[in-house]
């Protein structure tokens, strides 16, 4: 969906998620999610809206005020706020960032464990942020992903986010994967195997794809195929190329096939998202 507020970008998105009764006793659960590009003094104060907070920076800084504290968050940071006490966040600057409204019975402990240890602006590691992409990508239309899986990839973030970028990354791994992500970006139109990131990496497919999984949630595949999706959003929104022209400079062999995949993921064929979409 997009956002109607004042100051937000419509070439923005979210969803929201509403959690059932059982979820909301057991698990930890989404609330809402997107991706917002902010304009120039867009500032948000809230006494009081009842979850908890992940808010990853991809463009720009922001200032956060909560609990008397002033803090800046720039690109490539991670805030976590608790959303039920008074908080200010925005920017005298335009800004963009990709965020997670979260809560559940042990929302609170995580959030005054993680605080405790590493502050509310972090550095996340490659496999919070993959997961963080997977989560919102399960919360889109439909939202097919069961209950008790979206906890476990809550808990696996938050898991991570309390470890602390050093504990998860350490070995001689430790650079295989960010380096990988870092292609796969640059390189999604062309092909790309497994293959050819374990030689990349220096390790083999076996034990390459299950460090890549162990840190970002995703298997190589996944990633790129979010990576081609996510590039081919923007370009249905942003250009009238041709669904046939998008599909190839995504990195997809056919049309069929980009449509394919797209509806999997997206619960709709490109042209019905483009038209959904249309400012």
């Amino acid at each position: 969906m997009q956002p109607k507020a004042t100051g937000i970008s419509p070439i923005s998105e979210y969803e929201i998620h509403s959690p059932s009764r059982l979820a909301r006793k057991l698990y930890l659960y989404p609330l809402y999610s997107g991706y917002y590009k902010y304009g120039p003094g867009y500032f948000i104060t809230r006494t009081s809206y009842d979850s908890f907070l992940l808010m990853y920076l991809t463009k720009g800084a922001c200032e956060i005020e909560t609990d008397g504290q002033h803090f800046e968050a720039e690109a490539g940071q991670l805030v976590l706020l608790d959303c039920y006490r008074p908080h200010s966040y925005g920017s005298r600057d335009s800004w963009e960032a990709s965020w997670l409204h979260f809560d559940g019975p042990t929302a609170r402990a995580y959030d005054q464990e993680i605080t405790a240890r590493h502050g509310r602006i972090i550095t996340p590691s490659s496999g919070v942020l993959g997961l963080l992409d997977e989560i919102r990508s399960s919360l889109r239309p439909p939202c097919t992903a069961s209950e008790a899986v979206l906890s476990a990839q809550l808990i696996r973030l938050l898991d991570l986010l309390l470890a602390g970028k050093e504990a998860e990354e350490k070995g001689p791994e430790k650079n295989a994967v960010a380096d990988s992500i870092a292609y796969i970006n640059e390189h999604f139109r062309e092909p790309v195997s497994l293959e050819l990131l374990a030689a990349k990496a220096g390790i083999s497919p076996f034990h390459f794809l299950r460090v890549f999984s162990q840190a970002t949630g995703l298997t190589p595949h996944q990633y790129l195929l979010s990576t081609r999706i996510r590039a081919a959003r923007f370009l249905l929104q942003s250009t009238s190329l041709s669904v046939k022209r998008i599909a190839l400079d995504c990195g997809f062999s056919t049309e069929a096939a980009f449509c394919s995949t797209f509806r999997k993921r997206e619960g709709r064929t490109p042209s019905q998202y483009r038209k959904d979409t249309l400012l």
